[in-house]
């Protein structure tokens, strides 16, 4: 989604705007493609491997970083509010196939899923140091399993016998559990959580998102794909009521409360895009328009 996103973000070429999922760059690409000189495109994104995407031009700054410091980052370059603010929440194809970095489990690799290579929390340590209680957690609230206690009594007990370090003695330990007809659906779910779990996704959004209100100028817009229904939540929650939890707040005649107003909107892929690229099924483009 791609065109979409873009073009419901960008409505002033001497705007300011936000890629603060950078990655690949080809969203930050387009929105330079939008802007005329006097725009400016601030992008930010945790990985390392994202600085060689940098687009080189003089009306971009790149921060490497977390984007729940976007408020911190937008006082730094004298920038406290901007025209426009995107997200593509997706994890790119780059995390995927690089087996190295252990996102995927259709290669074998160590248990990674950093997505700032500098932090110190991998999915071995939360595989082989979390408590079963709370690793049944994590994999209950961040990828919806079901078997949830079964997967984590499964792997603290190998656990005890040899610290789990490779995706193929994850699968090793896992994979009897799981229903062969579901088996790679299930699969996905699990690594959701985990990959979550070791980034803080969730507490990372949510402060992102409470900031964004601040961040965006009257008329700024807030742009944002999600890819499953946990972060979908928190952003429709802000999108509605201008808070993640979803809290309803009125003035004395009645009148909702939000900074987004009741223009927000909702875009799901084409079938052409969902045939080019089947991850994007799950996709949900979401746009708010700070009154």
């Amino acid at each position: 989604m791609l065109t979409e996103s873009i073009d419901a973000l960008v409505n002033d070429p001497a705007g300011i705007y936000v890629d603060v999922t950078m990655g690949g760059g080809g969203h930050s690409r387009e929105i330079l493609r939008r802007l005329n000189k006097a725009g400016r495109l601030i992008c930010l994104d945790q990985d390392e491997d994202a600085v060689k995407n940098v687009p080189e031009d003089e009306r971009v700054i790149f921060c490497r970083s977390n984007f729940r410091y976007l408020r911190n980052w937008l006082h730094y370059y004298d920038a406290p509010q901007v025209d426009g603010i995107l997200a593509d929440l997706g994890v790119s194809s780059h995390h995927l196939d690089d087996a190295e970095r252990g996102f995927s489990f259709r290669a074998d690799g160590p248990l990674d899923m950093r997505m700032n290579q500098q932090a110190s929390r991998t999915a071995a340590t939360v595989v082989n140091e979390y408590t079963e209680e709370a690793l049944a957690s994590v994999l209950n609230l961040y990828g919806e399993l079901k078997n949830s206690k079964a997967l984590a009594k499964a792997l603290v007990k190998a656990r005890a016998a040899q610290p789990l370090q490779t995706i193929g003695a994850l699968l090793e330990v896992v994979s009897p559990l799981m229903p062969r007809e579901r088996e790679k659906k299930e699969l996905a779910k699990m690594f959701q959580a985990l990959r979550i779990e070791v980034n803080d996704e969730m507490g990372a959004l949510r402060e992102m998102l409470e900031a964004t209100s601040k961040a965006l100028k009257p008329g700024g817009r807030l742009v944002m794909i999600t890819y499953h229904s946990l972060e979908d939540r928190l952003v429709k929650n802000l999108m509605k009521t201008g808070n993640v939890e979803g809290r309803i707040e009125k003035d004395f005649f009645g009148n909702l409360l939000s900074p987004f107003g009741k223009a927000a909107k909702m875009v799901v892929p084409s079938d052409e895009e969902i045939e080019n690229n089947p991850r994007s099924r799950s996709a949900k483009l979401r746009v708010g328009f700070r009154v």
